[in-house]
């Protein structure tokens, strides 16, 4: 089968000669029982590949498995993947009221395509090595080993080199898997292919709602080109989509795709290619680690945007005595209605305490503030908070950092 048939028949859209590279590579190893590693980012279609070095292999036609097993090892609960994996026979534990087979088992003779690998604990990292090395498993529970033909495919999106030198992944597994490694290529690696899927998906969206399809302009196709997509062919498709559904404007302009590109390139943190090449070569973080850190880093900045502006507010305040009481004694402003002037007579306030206070550090000053306002409010936070003119949030930050629990 050649290059082109291959991309027609699995949907396969590119001229990338990265990619190229990868489906000739999945093309030619298909045939052996080599153990092979996809890397690449979530939503570059690791899973089509699997299909591709399955379906092109001798283990197509092998009667009595169940032919390519999927199986996301970092969906499945830590207490049950050995389960999951080997099976367990009756009474192997609380429930077990009868045996299950395992998924090995039930590709005997297949293939097993073990996503996310990176994710396996390390004990059964252990259990998969004796698997590829011996064909050897033990269910749950059992104390006979039993043997099993199954190749393994296994794939991953996080830097497996990086978690072999820190520990979470074992060293003589990782070359036992990456016999024959193919690195498929993200989106942004292969940006002359954008307008091409974008295309792809847009007819396909016409054709299934029987609607005129989407076109870019000139300007827009630059945009769409330059665009990170984070998300790889995975967010192309469902941007495509929601705008085929939602605009009724055919001719989509920069203008339009600004309302669903979510992402600002000088604002973004370093991608996962960018990592890689800063560290010389292997996997980075996963996207979906990329978006954690970024909308917590966002989120913590405007916490502590909000907090500062609450503290400079407060302490503004605590200078000029407003809304403090101090032993019993209000500080108010003459703006407030009191039934006493504040001017009527300073040296009323002048109390040994307020003299004390004025000689204290920022922080002292704002520890009392706090502490009195708690006092006043018999401990009610929420009260303190607002007499403070501060969010509750940074009012529970301050106790916590001043030991006033």
């Amino acid at each position: 089968m050649d290059i082109e048939t291959l991309k027609l028949r699995y949907g396969i859209i590119g001229n990338d000669a990265k990619l190229l590279l990868a489906l000739h590579k999945a093309l030619q190893v298909a045939p052996t029982d080599l153990s092979i590693l996809i890397t690449g980012e979530s939503g570059v279609g690791k899973d089509v590949f699997s299909r591709i070095i399955h379906e092109n292999s001798l283990r197509k036609h092998v009667r009595g498995g169940r032919g390519l097993i999927s199986v996301n090892c970092g969906a499945i609960p830590e207490g049950t993947i050995e389960s999951e994996l080997f099976g367990h026979v009756k009474g192997a534990f609380t429930g077990a009221e009868r045996g299950r087979k395992g998924y090995f088992e039930e590709a005997d003779g297949g293939t097993i395509f073990l996503d996310e690998i990176g994710e396996l604990p390390l004990g059964m990292q252990v259990k998969l090595l004796r698997v590829l090395e011996n064909g050897e498993m033990m269910p749950v529970g059992s104390s006979t080993l039993q043997k099993v033909d199954v190749r393994v495919v296994a794939a991953t999106n996080v830097d497996i080199v990086e978690a072999v030198r820190g520990g979470r992944f074992r060293e003589d597994l990782y070359y036992r898997l990456n016999q024959i490694s193919i690195y498929i290529p993200p989106l942004r690696e292969r940006k002359e292919d954008v307008p091409l899927l974008f295309r792809k998906f847009s007819s396909d969206v016409a054709e299934k709602y029987h609607m005129p399809p989407i076109v870019l302009t000139e300007s827009a196709k630059q945009v769409m080109m330059d665009y990170p997509w984070y998300g790889n062919v995975r967010e192309l498709k469902n941007i495509t989509e929601q705008i085929s559904v939602v605009e009724r404007e055919r001719s989509i302009t920069p203008e339009i795709l600004e309302n669903y590109l979510s992402y600002v390139p000088s604002e973004r943190m370093p991608t996962l290619v960018e990592r890689r090449e800063e560290r010389g070569g292997g996997n980075g973080i996963t996207d979906r680690e990329l978006l954690l850190k970024a909308l917590s880093m966002g989120q913590m900045i405007n916490e502590m945007r909000l907090e500062i502006n609450d503290l400079r507010q407060m302490v503004s305040r605590l200078a000029q005595g407003s809304g403090v009481v101090v032993e019993g004694h209000p500080y108010l402003p003459a703006t407030q209605s009191s039934g006493v002037s504040a001017m009527e007579d300073d040296n009323e306030f002048l109390t040994p305490e307020i003299i004390e206070e004025e000689s204290l550090g920022l922080e002292d000053r704002e520890r009392r503030a706090i502490v009195r306002a708690l006092e006043q409010n018999h401990g009610n936070r929420k009260q303190a908070a607002a007499d403070l003119h501060i969010s509750e949030r940074t009012l529970y930050r301050k106790i916590k950092g001043y030991n006033l629990d």
